[in-house]
């Protein structure tokens, strides 16, 4: 009966480990916490904590950044929402009156990408708390074509190869790979290629990108190279491969109805973090500044390979024994 039970078990844990080879499965996802981030007011020019439209995770400082769609700066806050700096903006030279900062990614060691939805440019610079980052120092243009509030809402960096994934919202949707060189005074240059259609997602809009490459638990699998595309229309948050096939998908109708969820990032663990605008539609009682979201699953970590495969050493160990005990 005890030999029945282990089996049992590690066939359980096998399912999970075989799983995490081509999905992370959303649908094991729930709920686990939500914050209120603060509303920082400051003097022209200021961080205001509103309208929170992306978010990364910096894995070599433990926390999260990001941004509201102001673009006035960006803010660091652990990953339960305590504010823990910010930095603003300077974005003269660059071109842009609406500062529409929709996208936002980490390279590591303070450096962040951010990018304008309707010049459809992103900015490299690095985080220095209570700093000025003056963006024209370093950017790069996607696209120069005119598409007013419909462009570029997310961008991701794929630490695996050094490549980016950028989406635009609609008219039409677009996802985007390749890689970006950025250059001072003058914006640099892009090297995109679309990898799907993404009508045939049936997404109203899309709104954030996150590559899977960062969790840790998908190193060498089929998963790392999947994608996270979070839909604000759709209120969707759906895993696709690099082909366009839905893999797995999380419903946000019922997760902060009242606010706007527009940013996603993912640790290296496998928890997702998502950013909301404050209250959108009029709603009263509820938090005005922008919220973060946890979801959490049980994602499998290396060690669970070895466990398994200790385990089934230890499975035919036992078996063998009773074989050689067993009466001739």
């Amino acid at each position: 009966m005890k030999l029945k039970a282990l089996f049992l078990a590690l066939a359980a844990t096998g399912c999970v480990a075989a799983h995490a080879a081509d999905s992370i499965n959303l649908g094991n996802y729930r709920v686990s916490g939500t914050y209120s981030l603060d509303i920082l007011n400051g003097t022209s020019g200021g961080i205001s904590g509103l309208e929170g439209s992306a978010i990364t995770y910096a894995r070599d400082r433990g926390t999260l950044f990001y941004v509201g769609d102001e673009g006035t700066g960006v803010i660091e806050i652990s990953r339960t929402g305590q504010t823990l700096g910010s930095m603003n903006f300077d974005w003269s030279g660059t071109g842009s009156s609406k500062h529409d900062t929709e996208g936002l990614t980490y390279q590591g060691n303070g450096v962040l990408v951010v990018s304008e939805e309707r010049l459809q440019d992103a900015y490299r610079f690095t985080y220095q708390a209570g700093g000025s980052a003056k963006l024209a120092s370093s950017s790069v243009s996607i696209s120069n074509e005119t598409v007013g509030n419909s462009g570029m809402e997310g961008i991701s960096y794929d630490p695996r190869n050094g490549s980016f994934v950028t989406i635009k919202q609609e008219s039409p949707q677009n996802v985007l790979s390749g890689t970006l060189s950025f250059a001072a005074g003058s914006a640099g240059k892009a090297t995109m290629t679309s990898l799907f259609d993404p009508a045939l997602l049936g997404l109203a809009t899309l709104s954030d990108v996150q590559t899977l490459s960062p969790v840790d638990a998908l190193a060498g699998t089929a998963a790392a190279d999947n994608l996270l595309l979070l839909s604000l229309g759709s209120r969707m948050l759906v895993e696709v491969n690099r082909s366009g096939q839905i893999l797995s998908s999380f419903d946000l109708t019922n997760v902060m109805p009242h606010n706007g969820i527009e940013g996603v990032t993912i640790d290296e663990k496998g928890t997702i973090y998502l950013v909301a605008e404050q209250v959108q539609d009029g709603a009263s009682g509820l938090a005005a500044g922008s919220q973060l979201i946890v979801l959490s699953a049980p994602v499998p970590e290396p060690e669970s390979y070895a466990m398994l495969l200790a385990g089934l050493g230890m499975l035919g160990f036992v078996a063998r024994r009773r074989r050689q005990q067993a009466p001739a």
